[in-house]
């Protein structure tokens, strides 16, 4: 007798900006239509897939916003994908699969071509689940109106072509430098391979429990970034000649004006990010970074 599948409900994200991803699409609603799932969509997710794509799709539900209920989240698209994703689960820690439609991938990481061995191993309940800290923003002077939550990174930064910031920086309120930069990035060890890595910080491994402050094409050249404890506050007073400044949550900008004080901290909950059985670390960095890898050949 053919063992009844247990009953699974997943919610789906993906990139609307990506055409000609209609066959990966298609080959995850398939898996997931065959084992009886419920298939929860984002709505626009689901107007891209169905309009644009003319993909016939078979949903449970189509949602807005946070309104889902799910056993496991799907992100298809890139890491930005996973980040929105991400920032829609909150503080709800729903198992996130990441399947990668996108270019470089450290958190969206299952190809189109493992995604339904990852569903399969997924039922078994043959996978692994990483956890990866968050931190958070808060704000003294004015309201943020953004999900102040952020898996990667969090950073101010100057508007525009306008003059660099002042910055200045305490830790646990202990007075750590006031930066003439750009901007500065706190980011935890997941971020440490995006936005500040771009920016000369260092590779931090997830689960290490740090956090990492990288400026933004600091004034000063004896600038460099710094490694603390994730359990540490981190405040930051701006001052900026256009009298405003952005922050940047994962990528999404908001405008603050010059005064108002952010307070960063870790989250009070966790990312869980579904990943294969077997699968490590450093092999990946490896392979996302080309270590190793001779570029004359």
């Amino acid at each position: 007798m053919k063992k009844e599948q247990k009953k699974l409900r997943f919610a789906l994200f993906g990139n609307e900006y990506q055409a000609r991803k209609s066959a990966a699409i298609q080959k995850v609603l398939s898996v997931l239509g065959e084992k009886g799932a419920e298939i929860h969509i984002d709505r626009t997710f689901y107007e891209f897939i169905t309009r644009v794509e003319h993909l016939e799709v078979e949903a449970t539900s189509v949602f807005d916003g946070d309104d889902f209920e799910a056993d496991f989240v799907i992100s298809m698209g890139g890491d930005g994908t996973f980040l929105k994703a991400a920032s829609r689960v909150g503080c709800r820690e729903i198992p996130i699969i990441g399947v990668n439609t996108g270019r470089l991938g450290f958190l969206a990481d299952v190809l189109p071509s493992e995604a339904e061995a990852m569903l399969d191993a997924v039922y078994a309940g043959d996978f692994l689940l990483e956890t990866h800290a968050a931190i958070q923003i808060e704000t003294d002077g004015e309201e943020l109106g953004e999900c102040p939550y952020a898996l990667n990174d969090i950073a101010v930064l100057k508007r525009d072509n306008a003059s660099m910031i002042s910055i200045r920086t305490t830790v646990n309120e202990d007075y750590l430098v006031t930066y003439q930069a750009d901007g500065l990035i706190v980011s935890t060890p997941t971020g440490s391979t995006a936005y500040s890595l771009s920016n000369g910080g260092p590779v931090i491994v997830p689960q290490s429990g740090n956090l990492c402050l990288t400026a933004v094409a600091p004034h000063s050249l004896n600038i460099r970034p710094i490694v603390i404890g994730d359990d540490a506050v981190v405040t930051l007073d701006v001052e900026s000649r256009s009298h405003s400044y952005l922050v940047a949550i994962d990528g999404r900008s908001v405008k603050l004006s010059e005064g108002t004080k952010v307070i960063i901290r870790k989250a009070p909950f966790t990312v869980r990010i579904v990943k294969r059985s077997g699968q490590r670390y450093f092999a990946t960095l490896r392979e996302k970074m080309m270590w190793g890898m001779d570029q004359r050949e």
